[in-house]
């Protein structure tokens, strides 16, 4: 199989989730629910999330929000809560760095390796780092929340066919 380097570096994770996720850098003012330290509180409920706008970068799903909660400054793994909208699919990829995911609302398929999961609500999942997966959230149904804490800095590895 061959692989697709998407991002690598190390830019400002905000920025780097911002521009791999929907395409575009936050607008200026635009509202964010963002934390730098894991020393300062924080407590919100998903209602109130402050979404970014709709992504339209090509082979991530189209229409997927994100709302950045904070980096830990140790490894500069991102806390956020991604929006996957009913009927998407993400495709095949993998992370330099582990990433552990609760599902905080609807239902996702995902394929870690050669084995595919179906979680709902409460869901939780850890991929390990280096390994291939997908992700499919179902049709006709509602979209999916899901709330992720990466081990190291965000890159997507896509995987060609």
């Amino acid at each position: 199989m061959k692989t697709t380097h998407v991002a690598r570096g190390r830019l400002s994770w905000g920025i780097l989730l911002a521009v791999l996720l929907t395409g575009t850098l936050p607008s200026e003012g635009e509202s964010q629910t963002t934390t730098t330290s894991p020393d300062e509180p924080l407590a919100i409920n998903l209602d109130e999330v402050a979404w970014g706008p709709p992504g339209n970068t090509p082979r991530f799903p189209q229409g997927v929000r994100t709302a950045q909660l904070g980096v830990d400054p140790d490894n500069g793994g991102p806390t956020y809560y991604a929006l996957f909208p009913a009927g998407s699919h993400f495709d095949l990829h993998w992370h330099t760095h582990a990433e552990h995911v609760a599902v905080m609302s609807g239902e996702v398929t995902i394929v870690l390796g050669e084995e595919t999961y179906s979680l709902s609500t409460g869901g939780y999942i850890v991929i390990p780092a280096k390994m291939n997966h997908s992700w499919d959230v179902p049709s006709g149904g509602a979209d999916a929340v899901i709330l992720v804490r990466r081990r190291g800095p965000a890159d997507f590895n896509f995987v060609e066919p």
